[in-house]
């Protein structure tokens, strides 16, 4: 059986509807089996940046460990329930220490690519991939998992320092129309060489005619059924070590019930 982290952060958000994240992920987790479920408490508390040009860093450093503590006695199947998109980080963290040739496919309609000093908002989900790969506060190791072995897919906002980044990176950027063909994202992750997956969903990959309750909506995303063939046959073809949902923030209990059939139906295809 799928274990479900259910993970409220919001600390890491860069959007006004950040505290929204919160009631997102309470309404995913009423629709997961109870049993199946560990809550994580997150702090109440915004946290400080403790000089590090990272908002309210002391909160994630502490939800990090206690999403440490939650995995630990986790095998695969895993999906971690966001909140903020930093929650992939320490679930990537438990990933990689299991499977040393991992790769990451991370789904956003944004890089999460920026670091301390290029960032505008100070938000540390927009700096999550780029910790994945090494680089800033509450990083994995250098070359746990090396830019060659990541996917970044669907994203189509990236800012110039995003932009200037991947120009010189050996990630590679699968665009979303390239999900019209469900084997895309399978054959990206083969040419990595890596012999298991973690997959990282943040749902405004997702077109917004698809779902509403997202931060920051993009025109152009990725429709539910593209998204779901493409992860099936991903999974036909690599492992998957484990994988996380986030960017859940609906602006009512009504809103959330009405884009909660897109969302089981994309938990569905990772777990």
């Amino acid at each position: 059986m799928t274990r479900f982290i259910v993970v409220p952060q919001w600390q890491g958000s860069p959007s006004a509807r950040a505290m929204l994240l919160v009631d997102g992920a309470e309404a995913i987790e009423g629709d997961l089996p109870r049993a199946a479920c560990t809550r994580v408490d997150v702090p109440l508390e915004a946290g400080e940046s403790l000089d590090t040009g990272v908002h309210r860093l002391s909160a994630l450093e502490r939800v990090q460990t206690l999403v440490a503590e939650a995995l630990a006695p986790v095998d695969e199947p895993f999906v971690v329930v966001g909140g903020d998109c930093a929650v992939a980080v320490p679930a990537i963290r438990h990933a990689a220490a299991r499977h040393p040739h991992l790769a990451v496919v991370w789904l956003d309609a944004h890089g999460d690519l920026n670091d301390p000093q290029s960032s505008l908002s100070g938000a540390y989900a927009g700096m999550a991939l780029r910790a994945v790969v090494g680089d800033g506060e509450l990083a994995l190791p250098a070359g746990t998992i090396p830019p060659e072995r990541v996917v970044l897919a669907g994203a189509r906002e990236l800012d110039a320092a995003e932009t200037a980044y991947l120009q010189t990176s050996a990630i590679t950027h699968l665009p979303a129309e390239a999900f019209t063909d469900s084997a895309a994202l399978a054959h990206a992750v083969a040419a990595t060489g890596a012999d298991a997956v973690y997959v990282h969903v943040d749902l405004d990959v997702l077109d917004p005619a698809a779902i509403t309750g997202v931060g920051s909506a993009v025109p152009f995303g990725i429709e539910v059924p593209q998204l779901v063939a493409a992860l099936a046959e991903l999974r036909r073809r690599v492992p998957l070590a484990g994988a996380s949902l986030a960017g859940f923030s609906p602006v009512s209990p009504r809103a959330a019930v009405d884009d909660m059939g897109a969302i089981l139906r994309v938990i569905g295809a990772l777990a």
